[in-house]
């Protein structure tokens, strides 16, 4: 399973170089959500993460290591 706050478990410094890249960031918050069995969110992440999404989960990811988690269906 993966780590909270982490993709995939993987370090901080990672993460964040995944996290500045629009495509592997939508596609790996997707993939992380539904992972940690939040069905709604991994879809929702799909169809919106592309947009504000991505900013707000680069600004998190810089500031405290985690992405955006709004729903937690």
């Amino acid at each position: 399973m993966a780590k909270r706050g982490d993709y995939f478990g993987l370090g901080r410094l990672v993460s964040i170089i995944l996290a500045i890249i629009p495509v592997t960031s939508w596609i790996l918050g997707a993939i992380t959500r539904f992972s940690e069995g939040k069905i709604v969110a991994g879809i929702l992440r799909l169809i919106l993460g592309w947009n504000i999404i991505w900013i707000v989960d680069l600004i998190l990811m810089i500031l405290g290591g985690s992405i955006l988690r709004i729903i937690p269906l």
